[in-house]
């Protein structure tokens, strides 16, 4: 199991809800969900049985107009 955490820009229950439709649907076998009390607003995904594509989640991501990040640390 792998497990990535994001800073996002996303403050918005309604576009987080959106963005976890389509990354879902893009990225099968990640299980994502946001945190957006946080005040890293995080985006964090698991995924059971390969490696995350953090660079490619980070793209897709900015499709929508969002800014994503690792969160290292």
């Amino acid at each position: 199991m792998t497990v990535e955490v994001f800073k996002t820009n996303v403050n918005k229950r309604k576009n987080a809800d959106i963005l976890l439709q389509h990354i879902h649907r893009n990225f099968v076998g990640y299980i994502a969900n946001f945190d957006l009390d946080d005040c890293d607003k995080i985006l964090r995904v698991q995924c059971n049985d390969r490696t995350i594509k953090a660079k490619a989640l980070i793209l897709f991501l900015k499709d929508f107009g969002f800014h994503a990040e690792v969160l290292t640390g």
